[in-house]
């Protein structure tokens, strides 16, 4: 019980945070989630062991040219390519069942692309119209906890099949499905509120959102199980660091930005 009211209470602080700073300003909001950048690197260097600090050089640099400074679409396209380059080269390191040791070279690029990429890009989502969206980065946050929620829900309920035992042993095919289902039934109500995207855009970003992101949360059970730990760090109360709360999202991020591109361009 103490562990669950623990839990509910670091829950509450997170949502209220982060809807503090969406609708606070967009300097809030901007400000935030370079921070939860920060702590997420310092979360994943310390469990891939990545030597240095040039790493937070290499990051908050990349963060400040593209959140404040670069407004050409082909430097951002690129850095779009690069970190989703890097996120589907990291299945193969997921799907895996051979050790795989990375160099330091190596660790260093997926940090600033899989970590840095992912976060720069959640940033710069609300920006794609050239206003702050803030319905539509709420909308993104929304259904990742639904997905979240309904996926241990019905994982607990209705869970047999294991769905990546040997990375996560608690997750299951049944709970996937259920959580993908909730977040869709969760963007047909969003498409009535943030009317920019429409019924249909809202239901393929929500399963491009639940897959990538379910995808990315098993990835930092991989690099957690390879390290041997339990948890990325233990900020958050009852649920470990920023990058255990951040994965789904991290790992999220540039697919739906790519996508949302893509729908600025049919639409």
């Amino acid at each position: 019980m103490k562990e669950i009211l623990r839990r509910s209470i670091t829950g509450i602080i997170y949502v209220v945070l982060l809807l503090g700073a969406v609708f606070l300003s967009s300097d809030a909001f901007d400000f935030l989630f370079m921070a939860f950048g920060l702590g997420c690197l310092y979360e994943f260097k310390r469990i891939v062991r990545l030597k240095g600090y040039y790493i937070y050089t290499a990051y908050l640099a990349l963060w400040w040219a593209y959140i404040y400074l670069i407004q050409d679409n082909n430097l951002i396209t690129l850095l779009m390519f690069l970190t989703i380059t890097v996120d589907i080269a990291l299945l193969f390191f997921l799907f895996s069942g051979k050790e795989r040791k990375f160099t330091e070279l190596q660790k260093f690029i997926i940090a600033v692309l899989y970590i840095g990429g992912g976060c720069i890009f959640l940033t710069m989502i609300p920006y794609k119209n050239d206003d702050f969206a803030q319905f539509l980065i709420m909308g993104i946050f929304i259904l990742i906890w639904v997905n979240d929620t309904f996926a241990y829900l019905v994982g607990r309920a209705l869970g047999r099949t294991k769905l990546f035992p040997s990375v996560s042993p608690k997750k299951t095919i049944e709970g996937s499905i259920g959580g993908l289902i909730f977040a869709l039934v969760a963007a047909y109500i969003l498409s009535f509120y943030e009317t920019k995207l429409t019924i249909v855009q809202w239901m393929v970003l929500a399963t491009v959102i639940v897959v990538a992101g379910s995808i990315g949360d098993l990835l930092e059970s991989k690099f957690k199980r390879v390290a041997g730990v339990k948890d990325s760090g233990a900020i958050l109360p009852g649920h470990g660091g920023i990058w255990d709360r951040l994965d789904s999202l991290v790992f999220a991020a540039p697919f739906a930005y790519l996508i949302l591109n893509i729908f600025s361009y049919v639409s």
